[in-house]
């Protein structure tokens, strides 16, 4: 039986319907990871980061090499917080372990 059905509230007692308001999820902060030109890492290196840890096939990994060289600074892809915090680390550890000078980097997009 409904509450209509049923008559009138009883003093005191109100009814009504519930609603659940949901909570506004925030979209998480960006970050750019970035390498940096240096005249002393060779290309092929860089594009085998390129494609190794930020996934990029080789054709895009050249391009990408390509602009770090002729500009000093490219973006290797936009990431949370934590991943990008993650490759930033694996490229210096890639570039430390093969003893190149390679630098990354990350910034808020």
């Amino acid at each position: 039986m409904t509450e209509r059905e049923k008559g009138p509230a009883a003093p005191g007692r109100e009814t009504g319907v519930a609603t659940r308001t949901r909570p506004k999820t925030k979209k998480p902060t960006l970050y750019r990871v970035l390498l940096l030109n240096d005249d002393y890492t060779p290309m092929e290196f860089v594009v085998e980061v390129l494609v190794r840890i930020f996934n990029k096939t080789p054709e895009d990994a050249a391009r990408i090499m390509l602009h770090v060289h002729q500009n000093g600074v490219g973006v290797c892809g936009v990431f949370t917080y934590e991943v990008a915090e993650t490759k930033v680390a694996q490229v210096m550890d890639a570039a430390r372990r093969a003893q190149h000078p390679l630098q990354c980097t990350m910034e808020k997009e």
